[in-house]
């Protein structure tokens, strides 16, 4: 009995297909930035297999810092200056994936503690049909005048980060630093006066309702209007200029599984894995031939050259 329970046993070992290998990565929601596309191209493409997860990247941070001595997760993703702050605590380990050198300065940690994995641009998303006739803006000297009255969006500085990328983005495009933002905050003086809304949260659905027909937001969300909703709606890159607002991932800095964690990543840093962020209409954070239906789905090149990648770890100091 023995003897056939062990031969139905080695028979088995032979007969069954190896198991894909399983890795963590906090904060990677199949509903934002088509990461459920992005985990069933890892299964399919690398054999490694990742649960979803749907914390944000506050709550991502927080989970590192409890774990610290026992981390549970291998990879990590997060906004860029929540990045930043987890390679400044010591949960994020130095690691430079495939075409590290392709990322541009400024959306990666020279040494590897986070680096862009795709990333938005600041501009206008606008609800051209809500505009009363008005012509869509393209600058942000525009929104001042007063056929736009009461038409202008941004959120809350304090409350949001893309609302502080946008002042970031007017004080760089009028010739401001992050140690001067006299620029930025004359613009909102001025703008001021032409009674603009100021949202805390996101306020994608009131730009679709017309209810704000322009709004300082990442493009993504301004192509996703355009090419998904009823409707009449553009992005707009400010002809002054923009930022660039990466989105990061790490390494987990004593993570159990660290070499599946670097597959993980060589993966995401791929041409393949670049291209998967395009459904969502981010771009990819390095030079990545699109196919050209996707390509034309964005601005012109020439238009994404006036957005610019900021020192954000100094934003941090």
């Amino acid at each position: 009995m023995k003897y056939k329970l062990a031969t139905a046993l080695v028979a088995m070992a032979f007969a069954a297909p190896a198991l894909a290998e399983d890795a963590v990565c906090y904060n990677c929601p199949p509903q934002w930035a088509d990461w459920a596309s992005m985990l069933e191209a890892i299964d399919k493409e690398i054999d490694i297999q990742m649960p979803h997860d749907n914390k944000n990247s506050g709550q991502t941070l927080s989970q590192l810092l409890a774990e610290k001595n026992n981390p549970i997760a291998d990879v990590a993703y997060y906004g860029v200056t929540t990045g930043i702050k987890a390679g400044n605590e010591g949960v994020a380990t130095a690691y430079k994936p495939a075409k590290f050198d392709e990322i541009p300065d400024g959306l990666k940690d020279p040494d590897g503690k986070w680096f862009a994995i795709h990333y938005g641009s600041l501009g206008f998303f606008v609800n051209v049909d809500a505009l009363g006739g008005a012509e869509v803006p393209q600058c942000f000297a525009d929104l001042n005048k007063p056929e736009y009255r009461g038409m202008v969006g941004y959120l809350d500085p304090s409350s949001a980060f893309v609302g502080y990328a946008g002042a970031v983005a007017v004080n760089m495009a009028f010739g401001g630093d992050l140690g001067n933002f006299d620029p930025a905050i004359s613009y909102f003086k001025d703008l001021a006066k032409n009674a603009p809304i100021v949202p805390k949260q996101t306020s994608y659905a009131r730009v679709v309702s017309g209810e704000i027909p322009i709004l300082f937001d990442y493009d993504f969300n301004a192509y996703r209007g355009k090419y998904e909703e009823d409707g009449n709606f553009e992005f707009v890159m400010p002809c002054e200029g923009s930022v660039r607002v990466p989105y990061v991932m790490s390494l987990v800095n004593n993570g159990p599984n660290p070499e599946l964690g670097k597959r993980v990543l060589d993966f995401i840093m791929s041409d393949k894995g670049q291209a998967i962020w395009t459904n969502a209409y981010l771009q990819p954070s390095r030079p990545v031939e699109l196919p050209a239906d996707v390509a034309a789905k964005f601005l012109p090149a020439s238009d994404y050259e006036r957005a610019v990648a900021v020192d954000y770890a100094a934003m941090e100091k």
